[in-house]
């Protein structure tokens, strides 16, 4: 495993401090450790060295293994999505903890914490849309290098790491549309891919986040059309980054239908866009709707409802029993007040998704009271989990998957 002498004292001193217990077992002196910790973290780059380091000259010419998509999925185990941070809407770095309800910005501690909770997969959900500039589509180079700091964190952990386009609202599946989509698509990318062109196999592009028709009535379910188009962008993503140079040309990458759906119209309909072993599909399922997601939805989960069972039997027709792998990029179930019935539900959704060797990446988007999408489980601020009896789910799995061991 990749971590660095400084992220491996921070992992033993996480365990030493309990992980799984809850924030309101903190004293204020641990959390005052804790926040030290997390400080000294946040001020080391990727070898451990100083933060004279530029963070642009990290991970520059890493050994690649080249690995089929396939073999590479298998060391997988769950993951966690860096929700409501790199992807929130904005201009500047300020952007990252605009949607946050603590102004908790992301370092190393957080990061440190996944692994030994079961998690070996982090993918990073990035807005680049309030950061691009000019006719040419020139990223800002702060937020390049901002998104680079957190990756590292994963990369230096050992995680595997998806990064993506997220919340861009400039992608329209509209013949009017399509020719100036593709074009800034290939100019995002190339500045993306360049960047992060010496990294290993830990590190997965994922072209698209949930594409669709914004606004329009069709918005989740689509259209003929739109779905011919979004594989004509993705076409576009997978030949940006093989042109690309470095690891690139061996990279795995993620492929996603239209609005990253997981009903079997869309999903039949992708095209993957290279004749090759490195190509992942990528699909979001929140399951069942009116428990896991629905707001306004039930808060019993219905031991009898077939959707999580049906979602991958599937996956498996379209895609796994072809040899072609598949990633939940996103799932997981509001919280309600209703711990029990979420256990069951994520104990009932990992159990299916083992049975096809399917990584499912739980969507965190540090919300966890309201009336709103309360997804969260990692307690940023205090740096503990807030579901310990959920914590408990991930962790069994993991250690009983033998692949993701072996890794």
């Amino acid at each position: 495993m990749k971590m660095s002498k400084l992220a491996a004292l921070l992992v033993a001193a996480a365990v030493s401090m309990g992980t799984f217990a809850s924030c309101s077992g903190d004293s204020s002196s641990k959390k005052d450790e804790k926040d030290s910790k997390a400080e000294n973290s946040s001020s080391a780059d990727n070898s451990g060295n100083a933060e004279d380091v530029p963070v642009s000259q990290t991970h520059t010419n890493d050994p690649m293994t080249e690995t089929s998509a396939i073999d590479l999925v298998k060391k997988m185990s769950y993951g966690w999505n860096l929700g409501n941070t790199m992807d929130a809407s904005g201009n500047g770095l300020e952007a990252e903890t605009a949607w946050l309800p603590t102004k908790a910005e992301t370092n190393q501690y957080m990061i440190d914490m996944l692994e030994p909770a079961g998690f070996n997969v982090l993918r990073i959900p990035v807005s680049w849309d309030g950061h691009i500039t000019g006719d040419d589509y020139q990223i800002d180079p702060a937020w390049m290098d901002r998104v680079q700091e957190i990756v590292n964190y994963g990369i230096d952990d050992g995680l595997y790491v998806i990064l993506n386009t997220h919340h861009e609202e400039w992608y329209m599946p509209k013949a009017s549309e399509k020719e100036q989509d593709i074009e800034e698509i290939k100019a995002v990318w190339a500045q993306i891919a360049d960047r992060f062109k010496g990294y290993d196999e830990h590190l997965i592009f994922e072209g698209l986040n949930e594409p669709r028709l914004r606004g329009e009535p069709a918005e989740w379910t689509g259209t003929t059309e739109a779905r011919e188009i979004i594989n004509e962008y993705e076409k576009a993503f997978v030949e940006t980054v093989r042109a690309s140079g470095g690891n690139n040309a061996d990279r795995c990458l993620m492929i996603t239908g239209y609005a990253a759906s997981s009903a079997q119209n869309n999903l039949s309909a992708i095209e993957l866009p290279e004749d090759s072993d490195k190509l992942i599909i990528s699909v979001h399922a929140y399951l069942p709707y009116s428990f896991a997601l629905d707001t306004k939805g039930t808060d019993v989960y219905d031991l009898n409802d077939t959707s999580i069972p049906d979602f991958f039997n599937t996956l498996n027709e379209l895609f796994i029993s072809r040899g072609i792998p598949v990633i939940v990029g996103e799932f997981g179930s509001v919280n309600k007040d209703n711990i029990e019935q979420r256990v069951k539900c994520l104990e009932d959704y990992l159990t299916a998704a083992s049975n096809y060797d399917i990584p499912c990446i739980w969507w965190d988007n540090y919300a966890r009271i309201g009336g709103g999408e309360n997804f969260g489980l990692l307690n940023r601020a205090e740096y503990d989990w807030y579901f310990p009896q959920m914590m408990d789910v991930f962790k069994k799995y993991a250690e009983s998957d033998p692949s993701a061991n072996a890794s």
